[in-house]
């Protein structure tokens, strides 16, 4: 009799009558191989992955492996924790778990670079983003957990900056926003935001989810959505417009429950669905139609 641990993959769902997308995942954190990933995702229904890059290496990574894969589209960024390390070092308060494969991780303390090599980083993002198979930039934005004050200037001009970025090229902006909800609304509104904006792993609640809303901005719910303590997240979702919902793993974190803890990874992508179906008092097919536009039209695919 096999014993389940913290590191047995959960099993897979059954299958959506309706493919979607996973509106942002790290293939490149996850164990095996993209191969693998997306035949295991294709057998229940999530026919389309967005790879989100984190720092300049996981988005060269992320954009190698979009013009490798059709069912792969890329976005590139460096991540709001990523800014005040290239230009700080690695300074208290910035330092994230270890994480495989070509994104950003903790190595150690890292020399401070100063303001000339966060600007050398985001030339590289830059020119990624100008990729036809790059259809966002982000994941960006802002970290008020992990990031102290010493980072904050960093981390708003990163911010600024990867605006900026998707305007210029016209793609979508992937925001992370932690704990900074009013400073991440600010600044969109003060640099103007693109056209389209997609809230990943949203976290706010559901007066910030009538803003968001009332803008035009995409909020996509990740696994977090199913947890006990997580209703303002179900809450937010009940007043989300369908046409602006995205469902998405973040993978490998924030695997669904009744999986939580365990590995998360896009076939997962079902089970968050339904449960998000049955937050909106809709069928599965209706939602599942909804998000496959949604994500589509977000990342102009």
């Amino acid at each position: 009799m096999s014993s389940t641990t913290k590191d047995t993959p959960p099993p897979l769902p059954e299958p959506l009558r309706v493919a979607v997308a996973d509106s942002h995942t790290h293939l490149d954190m996850q164990s095996g191989t993209v191969e693998e990933a997306l035949a295991k995702a294709a057998s229940v229904g999530v026919t389309t992955v967005v790879q989100v890059g984190c720092d300049v290496n996981g988005s060269r990574w992320a954009a190698e492996t979009a013009a490798a894969y059709e069912a792969v589209h890329a976005t590139v960024a460096l991540h709001p924790n990523e800014a005040p390390r290239i230009v700080l070092g690695d300074p208290g308060g910035t330092s994230q778990p270890p994480r495989a494969g070509g994104g950003w991780s903790r190595q150690g303390a890292r020399e401070p670079g100063g303001d000339d090599a966060l600007d050398a980083a985001l030339a590289e993002i830059d020119a990624l983003a100008a990729l036809p198979h790059v259809r966002g930039v982000g994941e960006t934005g802002l970290d008020h957990f992990r990031t102290g004050p010493d980072g904050m200037a960093a981390q708003q001009r990163s911010f600024r900056a990867h605006i900026e970025i998707a305007k210029r090229h016209g793609k979508a902006l992937v925001i992370h926003d932690r704990e900074a909800h009013d400073d991440v609304l600010r600044i969109l509104r003060e640099e103007g935001a693109p056209e389209r904006v997609v809230f990943h792993c949203y976290s706010g609640d559901a007066e910030m989810a009538k803003i968001c809303a009332e803008a035009g901005y995409y909020m996509s719910f990740a696994g977090n959505v199913t947890f006990k303590n997580a209703q303002q997240l179900r809450d937010a979702l009940a007043v989300a417009p369908p046409e602006l919902v995205l469902v998405e793993t973040d993978a490998p974190f924030l695997t669904p429950a009744p999986y939580r803890g365990r590995p998360n990874a896009p076939y997962l992508i079902p089970v968050t669905l339904r449960a998000m179906a049955e937050v909106k008092g809709m069928t599965e097919e209706a939602l599942a139609t909804a998000v496959a536009a949604n994500t589509a039209r977000a990342f102009g695919y």
